[in-house]
């Protein structure tokens, strides 16, 4: 081998050997901080939807395709409705989940378990009835308030829905008497096959007007929509409702449906999230819910949506900045994975290295050290040889075994190697060898 890639080598050797220590503690306190921060998501969530064919499922589906992208898999986990998606929250059984306002019973226990990313949409409450029953039981064709409803058989979906309560909230407050009605618990697909046959004179369900059962039912002949004209007493009434129009012909503007506007109260719908999910998860799902809702819909112009108002639990610090900012800077430009993990990790590496730099003025020292020690070890034999033949009078040795010892120490010397700009050091210890030498031959 070349001496000067000889000599390249060894003092690369001697300063990986002098940063070694310092290099393995940044790199031990890093993964020190990367198991505790946990910057990467999991690849694996649960999102709680809602009954087949319902809005809650279509955009469980919209929101598992935005997120494949990423390398998330959305696990999409059917259910009755708002209710039931709140307790699978609470015993930890989904991620995330669409909850709608007024529909579920949230304490304050839940403001510390449960966090929003945000109100979705609105989701009306639809009552289509039977133009027919209306003949029958009133010799109109239309009804005007809930007070019309009495004596008819309706369906007001599963209690995991959280419709009940809510339909129950308003026949209360309409001072009707349930027993008046009779009410069916039946889930949404049964329930508006039997309504269609004529075995349930009305169905109440809430959902966003994209549910494929909101389109169908609009449509159908003989089917009508319940205009909730007190819709503004109501939102006056219930903090979580609010008015909203369904302007005429915004269904089918060739068929002018509806031939009027319809007056319904709503309320909104939030994706909340349970207090284990990942802050990126989080992240992107707000997101995807910029992206998914921001548009206009039947009730709402662009941008509206989604929002961080009507918001029944805390909202998250995470949708904050997704809704307000829109991505992060460096997820622009690089990819999630990378852009998430300096994001969530930049502070504690500068730290680190804050910490570091100090240490690294060390190094310097550290690397002349080891170096020098390599020349500076072998003085102490040469000293211990020239002191014994100081020290004739106490211990005489003969002179010809000192210069046996330093001849065995020059040979060791010669092996020595240093790099070139400390070979004044390893000459020196030659010289000064050579002294010893010439003392020694003086006394024989």
């Amino acid at each position: 081998m070349p001496s000067n890639i000889r000599y390249t080598l060894l003092s690369l050797r001697d300063l990986a050997a002098s940063v070694g220590p310092f290099a393995l503690l940044t790199v031990l306190l890093l993964a020190l901080t990367y198991w505790w921060l946990d910057p990467n998501p999991p690849k694996r969530v649960v999102l709680a939807t809602g009954p087949a064919q319902s809005a809650y499922d279509e955009f469980g589906k919209r929101y598992a395709d935005a997120l494949k992208r990423y390398g998330i898999t959305v696990e999409l986990l059917p259910s009755q409705g708002s209710s039931a998606n709140l307790e699978l929250l609470r015993t930890g059984k989904a991620d995330l989940g669409f909850v709608q306002g007024g529909s579920a019973d949230i304490g304050y226990d839940d403001e510390e378990s449960i966090s929003s990313l945000g109100s979705l949409f609105v989701e009306p409450l639809w009552l289509f009835y039977r133009e027919d029953s209306a003949v029958r039981l009133h010799q109109q064709t239309t009804i005007q308030s809930l007070g019309d409803l009495v004596g008819w058989r309706v369906n007001v979906g599963t209690a995991g829905s959280g419709v009940p309560r809510l339909f129950t909230t308003l026949l209360d407050v309409n001072r009707i008497d349930r027993q008046q009605l009779t009410l069916s618990e039946l889930e949404q697909t049964p329930a508006t096959v039997a309504f269609l046959n004529g075995e349930i004179d009305a169905v109440v369900f809430a959902s966003a007007p994209e549910s494929l059962m909101v389109q169908m039912l609009l449509q159908s002949p003989g089917i009508h929509l319940l205009n909730f004209a007190q819709s503004e007493a109501y939102s006056r009434r219930f903090g979580y409702l609010t008015p909203v129009v369904m302007p005429q012909g915004v269904v089918d503007l060739s068929k002018n449906i509806p031939e009027r506007d319809m007056h319904l109260v709503a309320s909104t719908t939030s994706l909340l999230a349970g207090a284990k999910t990942h802050p990126a998860i989080l992240q992107l799902f707000a997101q995807t819910a910029t992206n998914l809702h921001g548009g206009a819909s039947w009730f709402n112009r662009a941008r509206e949506y989604p929002s961080l108002e009507h918001s029944e639990v805390p909202i998250s610090p995470e949708a904050v900045r997704a809704i307000k900012n829109g991505p992060p800077f460096l997820q622009r430009y690089l990819p999630f994975w990378l852009a998430n993990l300096v994001e969530r990790m930049w502070l504690a590496m500068g730290l680190i290295l804050a910490l570091a730099l100090p240490l690294s003025r060390i190094v310097p020292p550290l690397y002349t050290f080891r170096i020098r020690s390599r020349v500076f070890r072998w003085y102490a034999e040469l000293r211990s040889i020239e002191q014994r033949h100081l020290d004739q009078q106490d211990e005489p040795t003969p002179i010809d075994d000192l210069l046996e010892q330093l001849n065995r120490l020059e040979e060791k010397v010669e092996q020595v190697v240093v790099p070139l700009s400390h070979t004044d050091e390893l000459y020196a210890l030659r010289s000064n060898i050579g002294l010893v030498r010439k003392k020694l031959t003086r006394g024989k």
